[in-house]
């Protein structure tokens, strides 16, 4: 027997049912807003995957293409591999669930979430996050839930709730929220140039939803009240955390105080080694080797915090505020359409913008329907940027993610598709990172548009914010290390111009964080991005007077819609003649736009004219030079532009009487005619190529 629950939420119900559908699972729900849904199943195994030091959890979201009443494309017709945003989805659902498990519950757990209708009106993502922690309350998986996620919009003045596609495209902010009865656990969006306090209002007006679904979330747990599994729970400070703080804290901070990343990492190795091999004798080393290191981890963790909220110091030595020196260098590769060297203290981008053509927009087919895409940005994050020696492949989630959040931060500042109608590819090679390696990608990504010559709205540059949340005490942290990110509580990521914010992506590892320390740290990114937007004005004041000499250049025109058959011709046959002619490429839109690119603009003019002459009405008296194409026994057949012939009588082929046409012209010659006859019923052309000739003869003799 299925139990229900339900409330209203923005325009429509939100319903979780559990009881009747996957009951062999830890625990399973079915999350339902209006006609889009979400099948949630959680699970756990019932014993401990030993030896290992991390969480064993999987989160994994599919989109069903039989969701929306279609059949996948492709081969194979069937949901193939993740495609980019479902990969986005499980991040979105990983990271705020994975540190609600509690401490030391190491039982390999496994959450999926199908999403099983969409109503194309009502997005499955933030479904997908509730419906995972919905499935984890009804299981007996430890799990100290439940949060839940909403989207929130801005549309005409008003605040709204989980906004629907098509009112999403009209929306100046576009944020999932998440978060507990009790405070914001994490954000994930984009906006354009909102002003903070906006974005402190809409996570308050979301949050008040948010509580929402986690009342009945709680009341549907209390309803089914399945037991939780037991686990053994980790002991506090052991014997090993008293003997490493008491003689060893002086050279853990001096250790942490090395300047460098991997001067600091060898120094810290190094003493974790000499602290192991003091406490422990060749015959028990390695049965207690795990547990020191694990010890030595945690008072690291604790003097690095304590230095922070007692001194107002860094590892690095730096003020909570600072922002890392900044180097740009930009034009850096010859052959490249733009690209920049960002490098801000140990984190470095090399960022390269690429300018295509229509023919390089990508096209996403998905339970949404089909839809292009004109601008991507791509991250990569080689091993040996960290120093490390790894297998290397395709991009993985974090990579995707990244990229994906630099995307939305810079997209705002890429002008209308109509004005700028190339598509734009920006590829962020990460070559060194010690923490907010995305938010360089911004940075550059932003330069390298610049040094492209893309005359964009306005520069974006993008900053990582930490925090140290300790015994009633605060620090937020300015431009956060990797060190500071791993020791923190906070990894809040904003990225903006001087006006606004664009991109927002929040993550913290303890329970929660309120609006007033939110409202605080956004104020603290504000004035660093301003900082940083000031280094990047020194480097390029301006966008490049021109695009690269390398990028295809573009010319466009109209021409009216019913003639778009004529320039494709039949079978093609135009279009191509054009394209093997010219070598340049011709997109032709519905309402009779058309867009020229070519490598060369004398190419694109070539294939300009060509289109011309196809468009071009014909009228009695016009002149053209014409191919002639078939010659019969009463004249010749003569080409005047592509796909319209007219008919040069034999009469008319010279100025003296001839008995063959092809004594005169041959097939395949060029010619001039004059347009002598149009017949209005049949539209057939008569034209002459005697008139012509004599013509230009008395237009050569003035």
């Amino acid at each position: 027997m299925a139990t229900r629950v339900e409330v209203e939420i923005g325009h429509g119900k939100f319903s979780i049912e559990t009881g009747e559908m996957a009951k062999q699972a830890g625990g399973s729900v079915f999350v339902q807003f209006v006609e889009s849904a979400v099948l949630g199943a959680a699970t756990a195994d019932s014993k401990v995957r030993e030896g290992i030091d991390f969480f064993p959890l999987t989160v994994d979201y599919r989109e069903k293409f039989y969701a929306a009443g279609k059949i996948p494309g492709g081969f194979f017709k069937r949901e193939g591999r993740p495609t980019e945003k479902e990969t986005l989805v499980c991040r979105l659902t990983d990271r705020p669930i994975r540190p609600l498990f509690p401490k030391g519950f190491a039982n390999e757990t496994q959450v999926l979430l199908y999403a099983v209708s969409h109503d194309a009106e009502n997005d499955t993502d933030v479904l997908a996050v509730t419906a995972a922690s919905a499935a984890l309350m009804v299981s007996d998986v430890p799990f100290n839930g439940p949060i839940a996620a909403v989207r929130v919009g801005h549309i005409d003045g008003s605040l709204v709730v989980n906004p629907t596609l098509s009112q999403r495209e009209d929306s100046i902010i576009d944020m999932v929220v998440v978060g507990s009865a009790e405070s914001i656990m994490m954000v994930e969006g984009g906006a354009r140039e909102i002003p903070e306090h906006q974005i402190v209002e809409a996570l308050g007006f979301a949050h008040e939803s948010i509580k929402k679904i986690c009342r009945i979330q709680q009341e549907l747990a209390s309803k089914v009240n399945k037991p939780k599994m037991s686990f053994a729970a980790p002991e506090g400070d052991t014997e090993w955390h008293e003997k490493i703080r008491a003689t060893y804290s002086g050279e853990i901070k001096t250790a942490v105080c090395v300047p460098g990343k991997m001067d600091k990492s060898l120094e810290v190795s190094k003493l974790k080694k000499r602290v192991i091999e003091s406490l422990t004798g060749e015959e028990n080393r390695d049965e207690f080797s795990a547990s020191i290191k694990g010890a030595f981890g945690d008072v690291q963790k604790q003097i690095v915090r304590k230095m922070i909220l007692d001194e107002g110091k860094r590892v690095d030595g730096r003020g909570l505020e600072d922002v890392r020196p900044i180097t740009i260098r930009t034009g850096i590769l010859p052959r490249a359409h733009g690209s920049v060297l960002f490098t801000r203290g140990e984190t470095q981008a090399l960022v390269v913008t690429t300018l295509g053509t229509g023919l390089d927009e990508q096209t996403l087919d998905n339970i949404e329907g089909k839809r292009s895409r004109t601008f991507m940005l791509h991250y990569n994050f080689p091993p040996f940027s960290v120093g490390e020696v790894k297998f290397t492949g395709g991009p993985g989630r974090r990579e995707i993610g990244h990229g994906a959040l630099a995307e939305r931060a810079v997209k705002f500042a890429l002008p209308d598709h109509e004005e700028f109608p190339y598509t734009v590819r920006i590829v962020s090679e990460i070559l060194e990172s010690n923490g907010s390696s995305s938010m360089a990608s911004v940075c550059g990504g932003t330069l390298s548009l610049l040094d492209a010559g893309v005359k964009i709205r306005a520069s974006v540059a993008g900053v990582a914010m930490g925090l140290i949340d300790e015994d009633g005490r605060t620090a937020i942290l300015t431009d956060i290390l990797g060190m500071e990110d791993a020791l923190g509580d906070m990894d809040f990521k904003v990225a903006g111009s001087r006006e606004g914010i664009t991109a927002i992506q929040m993550d913290i590892k303890i329970d929660g964080i309120s609006l007033e320390l939110l409202e605080k740290a956004l104020e603290q990114a504000r004035s660093a991005r301003l900082h940083i937007l000031d280094e990047m004005q020194k480097a390029v004041p301006a966008p490049r007077e021109d695009i690269s000499q390398y990028a295809p250049r573009m010319i466009t025109m109209k021409i009216p819609p019913d003639m778009i058959g004529q320039i494709i011709g039949p079978g093609g046959k135009n279009i191509r003649n054009i394209t093997e002619t010219t070598e340049a490429q011709v997109d032709l839109e519905d309402d009779g736009l058309v867009r020229i690119y070519a490598a060369d603009l004398s190419h694109a003019e070539a294939a300009r004219k060509m289109i011309e002459g196809i468009v071009r009405p014909v009228n009695i008296g016009d002149t053209f030079q014409g191919r002639v194409v078939r010659i019969v026994d009463f004249g010749a057949f003569v080409e005047i532009k592509s796909g319209t012939e007219g008919l040069v009588h034999i009469s008319h082929i010279a100025n003296r009487r001839i008995e063959r046409v092809s004594d005169v012209i041959s097939e395949g010659e060029e010619i001039w005619v004059k347009v002598i006859d149009i017949d209005p019923r049949t539209r057939k052309i008569r034209l002459s190529h005697k008139e012509a000739l004599n013509d230009r003869e008395q237009a050569g003799k003035q």
